[in-house]
């Protein structure tokens, strides 16, 4: 019989919360199981055992993470309250977590001290720490997941930050025997994987594209966040979240470098709460040299998009662990994450996943 699969998340926001809820809400009610892959055998949802939070919110530190999944600003829609979870959130650092307008919606009370984050990660015996702080929080980001391999758990990060392109950590993770992925959850149906999909086609069917843009807009804290100007005058979205869904939606077209591609994130909207929109238009040639466009709007709740990859990627993440294998997971980061260290066409991914599974060598 399977072992549970101990489970630490970093930054209890809208995606920590659609995660859980899911999760929890599975467990009682396995025959409404959606949204994960079937194809993972090892470990099923019912395995995956949440005993960690970590967060700085005063709100939620302190609480339970069946509680503080449900203390604004979250706002994901509230599906399922979970039982008591025995997993308490206990305050990290800030570092570089709140430089920006999040520390308006964010309180935090001094009188609440960090805790020792490698030995609450180590005490708890956690099997995988996922990573979900705030898009630009780069240094909170390498500072938690090498505690988190000093602590011995695996690493799976949902942010652009790098850490599987960190050199660094890399290194520590291969000495450690243990897992890392990521770079930056590549959401279930959402506006990246939908994007590059069309994209793909135009060459698949032998047709030019020329021109590309897509506008995101939201009212989680994570637009918030994205929508703050640097002190140099470039948003949050600039230092690595462009870049990583730019990457994602072009990287392996043929003609990408004459490609005018452009994706932005254009407002936060707080009365929108977690649902997310988004708009695309692809222009672009078909024979003879006449012009094609197409144009498609999406909504959706950003963090159950992200929470059913999450779900994949943890119980993933602990079959590598028994397998005792260190460093990058390169079939998994490929499939699940807009910035991985290599970028496959979906179907590639996916078959490399699939022989992962089957215990054939990674590649």
């Amino acid at each position: 019989m399977a072992s549970k699969i101990n489970v630490c998340l970093i930054g209890v926001g809208d995606v920590a919360s659609a995660l859980v809820q899911g999760i929890e809400n599975y467990k009682k009610n396995p025959d409404k199981i959606i949204g994960t892959l079937p194809e993972i055998k090892q470990y099923s949802i019912n395995d995956i055992n949440f005993v960690l939070g970590i967060d700085v919110n005063s709100d939620k530190v302190g609480k339970d993470l069946s509680k503080a999944i449900f203390a604004d600003p979250n706002c994901n829609m509230k599906l399922f309250e979970p039982d008591y979870l025995n997993a308490p959130v206990v305050k990290g650092p800030i570092i570089d977590g709140l430089d920006s307008n999040i520390k308006n919606i964010v309180p935090v009370d001094n009188n609440q001290k960090p805790v020792n984050i490698i030995n609450e990660i180590k005490n708890r015996n956690t099997d995988v720490t996922v990573i979900l702080l705030p898009t630009g929080s780069h240094e909170a980001v390498k500072y938690y997941a090498m505690s988190a391999l000093e602590a011995g758990s695996c690493v799976v990060n949902g942010m652009p930050s790098h850490v599987v392109k960190d050199p660094e950590i890399v290194k520590k993770a291969e000495e450690k025997s243990l897992s890392l992925m990521g770079d930056d959850v590549k959401s279930q149906i959402g506006a990246t994987i939908i994007h590059r999909a069309l994209t793909n086609l135009f060459p698949m069917r032998g047709a030019i594209l020329d021109k590309t843009i897509q506008l995101d807009w939201g009212g989680s804290s994570d637009f918030c966040n994205l929508l703050t100007p640097m002190p140099d005058g470039s948003l949050r979205y600039e230092k690595g979240k462009r870049q990583s869904k730019t990457e994602a939606v072009i990287a392996n077209l043929p003609n990408r470098d004459m490609i005018d591609c452009r994706i932005s994130a254009v407002d936060y909207i707080p009365f929108l709460k977690n649902q997310k929109e988004a708009y695309m238009r692809l222009e672009g040639r078909v024979f003879g040299g006449a012009p094609v466009r197409i144009d498609i709007t999406m909504f959706v709740e950003d963090g159950n998009n992200s929470a059913g990859i999450i779900a994949d990627c943890i119980r993933i993440s602990k079959i590598a662990k028994d397998r005792k294998m260190g460093g990058i997971l390169h079939s998994a980061c490929s499939f699940f994450a807009k910035h991985p260290p290599e970028q496959l066409d979906d179907y590639v991914a996916k078959k490399r996943l699939l022989e992962f599974l089957e215990n054939k060598r990674e590649r």
